[in-house]
């Protein structure tokens, strides 16, 4: 292995969790049921796929002076379950006909800015990672997924999920498990997979803040708005401002999210519940940001970057770890003040000890 590669675990992760998919497959109508059905098992597979080689070395994609520009590429796979598929369109060409093709290219874009303007952080391994998506993935496919080497998006099935490249941060959701997978490496089981998960919410939430030039008070800190078909009830996947709120729907069933840890869901499905219990730490950084007031990427967003890329966050750590954590990096960066109160309080609500 070279020398400056890093030891990671590259799972599979999607945005729609097993839960709500496994609801949809057990539908009455075959036209729900068997969508649902097919994502399902094609996940279940892929993730079993992912175990069976989980552990690789990454080393730096580039060496030098990497640039401030990225570097994408899309793939259309033409609604074969393939990637990456044939090429469409690269970082030079023109937009294309094709707006799936331009909304992958820009979420891909915004994640970079981000991540650069923010935090200077060169693409995903800050070191230039060429950023590659696939759209157009399998047919009616009801997911997108980060695969460990690209961003993979299917196009629903047009009734309860629709083109999975029109929220901005289901793009950088996504693309911030590859952020994760480079630096914390957390492993995606129980707590320590619930905050893999929430770091993509938190992430996905201010990339689209960032894009769209919103205050954390203007913000809806809703994930995957937009996504939703017009007759499902509901507004969103998720909801950091209110868990347990994001949709309330006969076929779809209910957020199950909590937002706090007396509400604490145990359970062996979802690998312990990562896209559940994800809903604690998500509604903390929700308060701090919110306590914080102004862009939410400036203080709280840089505290939680700290805390991921600053190598003391352990692979298997729990919510309280994260949260001590949270609390030195506002000390250290910003001295004791309103920033370390804010946390101090945010963790409070949530029921997560910061000692």
């Amino acid at each position: 292995m070279d020398a400056n590669a890093r030891r990671v675990n590259p799972v599979f992760c999607t945005i729609v969790p097993p839960h709500v998919l496994d609801k949809l497959a057990r539908a009455e109508d075959p036209a729900i049921a068997g969508p649902a059905a097919r994502t399902l098992e094609h996940d279940a597979l892929q993730r079993t796929r992912r175990r069976i080689t989980t552990v690789r070395g990454l080393a730096p994609s580039v060496s030098g002076t990497v640039s401030d520009k990225p570097d994408r590429t899309i793939y259309d796979a033409g609604h074969q379950e393939t990637v990456p598929g044939t090429k469409v369109h690269s970082e030079s060409d023109e937009p294309a006909k094709d707006a799936t093709v331009n909304r992958a290219h820009a979420g891909l874009g915004a994640t970079f800015d981000l991540f650069l303007k923010a935090y200077g952080r060169h693409s995903i391994d800050d070191s230039g990672l060429p950023l590659n998506a696939t759209v157009h993935y399998g047919e009616k496919y009801g997911n997108a997924f980060w695969d460990g080497e690209r961003m993979v998006f299917g196009d629903g099935d047009n009734d309860l999920f629709l083109d999975f490249t029109l929220p901005v941060d289901v793009i950088g959701h996504e693309l911030t498990h590859g952020v994760t997978q480079y630096t914390a490496n957390l492993e995606y089981f129980s707590q320590s997979g619930a905050l893999n998960e929430s770091m993509s919410d938190v992430f996905g939430a201010l990339i689209k803040q960032y894009s769209l030039g919103q205050s954390a008070d203007a913000a809806d800190w809703l994930i995957g708005a937009g996504l939703l078909g017009p007759n499902v009830t509901g507004v969103a996947l998720r909801s950091m401002k209110e868990p347990g709120t994001a949709y309330d729907d006969d076929v779809l069933g209910k957020d199950p999210q909590p937002a706090r840890m007396e509400d604490y869901v145990r359970t062996g499905r979802d690998n312990g519940g990562v896209h559940i219990n994800s809903g604690i730490p998500n509604h903390a950084f929700y308060l701090a940001a919110t306590a914080l007031g102004g862009n939410a990427w400036e203080r709280a967003g840089r505290i939680w970057y700290d805390v991921l890329t600053g190598g003391e966050l352990s692979t298997t750590a729990r919510f309280t770890d994260f949260a001590r954590l949270t609390v030195a990096a506002a000390r250290a960066r910003f001295g004791e003040g309103e920033e370390q109160e804010a946390l101090l309080k945010a963790w409070s609500q949530v029921g997560v000890p910061t000692n």
